[in-house]
């Protein structure tokens, strides 16, 4: 394989078949539809289609790629794509009555493949869960469910909160769950926590009998780069101070707090605290996915994020649940590095 220089992605129309810029090929491709399933496309690539667009908001595909050709190949419930220094892994597991016991198995499955193929360096994961703050057969929040199995397989994997990365876990207008990892082989993963918010792995036990397993943004440092050339990859934020909801009720003030734990985040004082160099400000992010609760509420969140965002961040807005009933709206983005670019 030849050598990389660097991941990146974009968003396109759904109906456009992914044609890469010369030099580049596709990686994976994750379709935010009204289908659901896991397949390599007849270009060859991985494909992760998941039922989250509706009328009013938008369906897109995210298209990864990089500029060395990739193999890639599927496993079990898992599909899979590599092209020597990025590797991209997605799985689903069908509706259960019951989930932990199935998340814990296809999670340690993915990070075994991890390991296997050499990519011990897991920076970005997205959980797709459907009917996320519903009941399970035994009365427990699927959410709950699934962030008890999750736990169980991070909990074998490295050391545990040291590897766990950025990430998102958010509902969709189907059922079941899916997911997918982003590692890589020689680059440099530096987690990033939020000086406003609670580790999430440290929350209380009032949200369920596991805490959730993720970092609120993972900066990646490519292999042989220096610290500004890395992207930071910003983790679903809510509106959440310490571990609590705040303004209950009230999306526009929630879709505030949203941007303001996300400017604190990506600010220089946050990731000085974490003894990196360099900030950011909002109008810094792109890819920028923006996850409202209500349909009522999407003028309100949608004049928010265009005031704060700016025209450059290729925002789009998707109507699902977020993972506490008392959250309205939900956002997460990524900060390019030196090496991105369209």
């Amino acid at each position: 394989m030849s050598r990389h220089t660097g991941l990146q992605a974009h968003f396109t129309p759904l109906e456009a078949v992914p044609r890469p810029a010369p030099g580049r090929h596709v990686l994976a491709t994750v379709a935010f539809g009204e289908d659901s399933g896991l397949s390599l496309t007849p270009q060859g690539h991985p494909e992760l289609a998941i039922p989250m667009s509706s009328p009013g908001f938008d369906s897109f595909r995210e298209v990864w790629t990089t500029s060395a050709e990739p193999a890639t190949g599927t496993r079990g419930d898992l599909a899979f794509a590599h092209d020597g220094e990025y590797l991209f892994v997605s799985g689903t597991i069908d509706p259960l009555p019951v989930y932990g016991p199935k998340v814990r198995e296809v999670y340690e499955a993915a990070f075994a493949l991890v390991e296997e193929l050499g990519y011990p360096r897991i920076f970005r994961m997205w959980n797709f869960v459907g009917d996320i703050i519903g009941s399970n057969a035994e009365g427990m929040e699927i959410y709950q469910d699934f962030v008890a199995g999750r736990a169980e397989a991070f909990a074998s994997y490295g050391d545990g909160t040291g590897h766990m990365p950025a990430a998102t876990g958010i509902g969709t207008r189907g059922e079941g769950i899916s997911f997918t990892l982003l590692a890589c082989r020689e680059g440099s993963p530096r987690h990033v926590e939020n000086q406003r918010q609670t580790p999430a792995y440290h929350y209380p036990e009032q949200y369920g009998p596991k805490p959730p397993s993720f970092a609120r943004a993972t900066l990646l440092h490519p292999a042989g780069a220096g610290q500004a050339d890395g992207a930071l990859f910003v983790s679903g934020t809510a509106s959440i101070l310490g571990h609590e909801t705040v303004h209950r009720g009230d999306v526009a003030r929630q879709t505030e707090v949203v941007l303001e734990n996300i400017a604190e985040l990506i600010g220089g004082p946050n990731l000085a605290a974490a003894g990196l160099d360099g900030g950011h400000e909002l109008k810094d992010l792109r890819l920028v996915k923006v996850y409202v609760r209500h349909e009522a509420d999407l003028p309100v969140v949608r004049a928010l994020c265009q005031d704060a965002l700016g025209p450059d961040a290729e925002t789009v807005y998707l109507n699902v649940a977020v993972c506490r009933d008392d959250l309205l709206v939900e956002i997460e983005g990524l900060v390019p590095g030196a090496e991105w670019s369209r």
